[in-house]
């Protein structure tokens, strides 16, 4: 089973992907992961997208696409996937559609201003990239990693400023992808302003019944 996950920053989708991903023992993909991980190896892609991604631009389509590509030829992604972060672009989307077949695309509905609570409190474990939340998942000693005594911190990417980018740039270039999955009868929406519980409920039942 070949999953999308679509939405805006701040719509959720990774929490639940993560969790959805055990439900049915198939890899969550994420791109932010993928490029973080080039990133902070050095590599030739990580110095190529790093200052693309801390403005809250969209890396281009071209490396998106290969990273994706490598991803989907490990074995792990034999029985399915949940892709979250791609497509970003109807090219990307046209790109995938020809590596590989969808069953579903969850479109994560939510308001923007709920969109910025929710990432400027954002905090990251520059360890082992676990992730809090000031008021919805505080960690149990302040600015100390739950999971592995990390330091945590707020990530470029969720600073005010950069969250308007992300915004700006996911009006308009990812949500034309709306059209073009409702139109391929791909797609169905889930309400991501609910409670975390009730938006993987949403999402679980969803997914068990296509």
């Amino acid at each position: 089973m070949n999953f999308v996950f679509l939405g805006s920053p701040g719509a959720g989708k990774g929490t639940v992907a993560k969790k959805i991903s055990k439900v049915f023992a198939i890899p969550h993909i994420s791109t932010g992961d993928l490029f973080r991980s080039e990133i902070n190896s050095g590599t030739d892609i990580g110095k190529r997208v790093e200052d693309i991604l801390t403005r809250g631009a969209l890396a281009p389509d071209d490396v998106t696409i290969e990273i994706v590509k490598n991803r989907l030829q490990k074995p792990d992604t034999e029985k399915g996937f949940i892709m979250d972060g791609f497509p970003r672009t109807i090219l990307q989307a046209e790109k995938l559609f020809n590596i590989t077949r969808l069953n579903g695309v969850l479109n994560f509905e939510i308001c923007e201003d709920e969109v910025v609570h929710r990432l400027s409190g954002r905090r990251t474990c520059r360890d082992c990239g676990n992730i809090h939340h000031i008021e919805y998942l505080p960690p149990k000693q302040d600015g100390i990693c739950d999971v592995c005594g990390g330091e945590l911190y707020t990530r470029e990417d969720d600073k005010p400023e950069s969250i308007q980018k992300r915004l700006q740039v996911y009006k308009a270039q990812t949500e034309p992808l709306i059209a073009l999955y409702r139109e391929k009868k791909l797609l169905y929406n889930i309400d991501a302003s609910a409670v975390p519980e009730e938006v993987f409920r949403q999402a679980k039942d969803l997914l068990l019944s296509l």
